[in-house]
């Protein structure tokens, strides 16, 4: 019998890792358990949008992602008659300072989950490979599970179980959560390659030449390029060296790109699927355990790292003796989201496959919001920002004269109240209140804070751990505030 933990998070991918970061800067005792025997070697999931790269800021990994990766390059499109253009895949645009990154980045997803572990290490933590659940069963206390490790079969009890175990997840199978949706008719193969023949500076499509379309994208921050191409759906797939080349020369007809080796690759089925709940008791889904959809559009990784980061700081604060209801709004808030990445990943799939590769905005997933939570309160006092919405940042500077951010603030476990001017509202254990304006603690000389936030004198805004806005409060609704605050600020 192993030692009892708070948490059994079952899957150590990006939702999993994140999840555990999230818990172990927070002092939670959790377990985080992985059936394969080493890491994950691929680059499925490489897109990092502008709204995971706040949360990787908060993570303290946002710099390390960025050095070991980098930005997208410009697609080239090429004709049946060799001739080609350039697009873009996003509308390039410039940082602002309430949207400090406005671009995707691209990691390899075996690096992103290495600086994962990396941070999680520094942390005094580990996931353990080689360890899979196998069993489970629900009671009074929580969790009883079991688990087949190298040295045999164990049991451990735990509060709360989270299955981040992926599409064929046991954990929603165990619990017979349904998963319905649709097999869209694609399957396609993914493999990170070496090659020569074509540059490092384009992103590589074909379509023009009878065999289907076919993607050979540079890996950002490695020497390898990435090949996608649909294949039939049945049969096996040679994706050996030579059956690879053979196949770019069979959707580009040329015969000047040699593949040399396969560092990783994989044959998947598109679906479209969203768990029926996220919740089953004391047991939570998280990433594609609870969502699955196609790649298109960089959409899943960042889904999935996002539902860990709405998650986490909700068990701890449980675990510290908040009410239980604040877990109901984890699939109050984030089962929605999936939804509509469904909708968006399947529509940008539509449009690949007769050669549109645009992105809006939507793909950067700045504008999620939870405006219908329990957790968003009506506004006490005017705003510009509406609860719910995603906190923005701005440039301010501090009285000691350095120039800091609202991110700066904002970054760690705890609350945050923004107050224009002087506070009245009355300090406690998990908030960090920041009384800004000429003369106090911090100083708006750009008058970003005002302008983006708009807050009465006196009047201050509520961010939760997760960057959103809680609600507006005015002097005189201390009591509100206060109110909210000793039903979910709570610390371990």
């Amino acid at each position: 019998m192993r030692n009892p933990v708070d948490v059994l998070i079952c899957g150590a991918g990006a939702a999993g890792l994140t999840l555990a970061i999230e818990l172990a800067r927070r002092g939670v005792r959790f377990a985080l358990i992985e059936k394969l025997p080493s890491p994950f070697a691929g680059s499925r999931g490489k897109g990092i949008q502008p709204r995971t790269q706040e949360v990787f800021e908060d993570l303290g990994i946002l710099d390390r992602a960025m050095a070991a990766g980098g930005i997208y390059p410009t697609i080239r499109k090429y004709s049946a008659d060799g001739s080609h253009e350039d697009q873009e895949v996003t509308t390039v645009a410039e940082p602002t300072p309430a949207e400090p990154y406005p671009l995707p980045l691209m990691v390899p997803q075996f690096k992103t989950e290495a600086i994962m572990r990396e941070r999680l290490l520094e942390l005094g933590r580990a996931p353990e490979f080689g360890v899979e659940l196998i069993g489970m069963e629900i009671n009074a206390d929580g969790i009883e599970a079991v688990l087949a490790t190298p040295d045999g079969k164990q049991r451990v009890h735990a509060r709360y179980l989270v299955g981040a175990d992926g599409g064929r997840s046991l954990v929603r199978r165990t619990l017979g959560i349904g998963f319905p949706g649709k097999t869209l008719g694609v399957r396609a193969i993914v493999a990170d390659v070496v090659l020569e023949g074509l540059s490092r500076d384009r992103w590589h499509q074909f379509n023009g030449h009878g065999a289907g379309p076919l993607a050979i994208c540079p890996l950002a921050g490695t020497d390898l390029f990435q090949i996608q191409a649909p294949v039939p759906l049945e049969g096996d797939v040679d994706l050996s060296a030579a059956a690879l080349t053979k196949r770019v020369a069979l959707h580009t007809a040329r015969t000047d790109i040699t593949v040399h080796c396969v560092a990783w690759s994989s044959t998947y089925n598109m679906n479209a699927r969203l768990a029926d709940h996220y919740r089953h008791g004391p047991v939570f889904l998280v990433g594609d355990a609870a969502h699955v959809h196609p790649p298109t559009g960089g959409q899943g990784l960042n889904t999935s790292v996002q539902d860990a980061y709405n998650l986490g700081w909700k068990l701890a604060a449980v675990l510290a003796g908040a009410p239980e209801a604040l877990l109901e709004t984890y699939e109050a808030e984030r089962r929605p989201v999936a939804a509509d990445v469904l909708g968006l990943s399947t529509r940008l799939l539509a449009g690949f496959k007769t050669g549109d590769n645009r992105r809006t905005r939507e793909v950067q997933q700045l504008d999620i919001g939870y405006p219908t939570s329990p957790l968003s309160l009506p506004l006490q006092a005017d705003s510009r920002l509406e609860p719910g919405s995603r906190a923005s940042d701005a440039v301010v500077r501090g009285a000691g004269g350095s120039p800091t951010r609202l991110f700066n603030l904002l970054k760690g476990t705890h609350w945050t109240l923004l107050v224009n001017g002087a506070s009245t509202f009355a300090p406690r254990a998990g908030l960090h209140i920041h009384c800004i304006g000429a003369g106090l603690e911090i100083e708006d000389p750009l008058d970003q804070f005002a302008s983006f936030y708009g807050l009465a004198k006196g009047a201050a805004a509520l961010i939760r751990p997760d960057g959103y806005l809680a609600g507006v409060f005015a002097r005189d609704s201390a009591a509100v505030l206060q109110a909210h605050l000793d039903r979910y600020c709570k610390i371990l």
